[in-house]
């Protein structure tokens, strides 16, 4: 049994032995596995999704929220070729959310995976790429 030192607050001390900053402030945590990023004609978005094949990866626009749903789970074909010894169920999934930055043509959008990163590409609208407007001298 450890003995704990009491703390009223709950809260962390200087003198506490542990490090206390380590426990409020966890830089070591993965980043959220999606980018988004303009080019001059499109909205680009890159997720990270190891592990799973094509196949099992949904990606949906509705209006200007993207949402990607990636799973992955052993199959019965897969479980029937194996003499188990010890087995635990296996499940991955990801599953993203975003509001686009930009009104986007979703008709013409476009996905591909490679090394575990599915990139979607989707065309900015025309309503939202930026026009020149030309300044004339008012006339009289």
């Amino acid at each position: 049994m450890a003995i704990v030192k009491w703390n009223r607050w709950g809260m962390p001390t200087v003198f506490d032995d542990e490090n206390w900053l380590s426990q409020w402030f966890d830089s070591g945590t993965p980043s959220s596995g999606l980018d988004i990023y303009e080019t001059d004609d499109s909205v680009v978005v890159e997720a990270q999704v190891p592990g799973i094949k094509e196949e099992n990866i949904e990606v949906n626009i509705e209006g200007n929220v993207l949402t990607i749903n990636a799973s992955q789970e052993e199959t019965e074909e897969q479980k029937s070729k194996k003499k188990t010894i010890y087995k635990s169920t296996r499940q991955t999934s990801f599953n993203y959310s975003t509001n686009l930055p930009r009104i986007v043509d979703s008709t013409e959008a476009q996905a591909e995976i490679e090394e575990g990163v599915i990139k979607i590409t989707i065309p900015k609208s025309e309503k939202d790429k930026p026009k020149k407007i030309e300044v004339k001298k008012k006339s009289k």
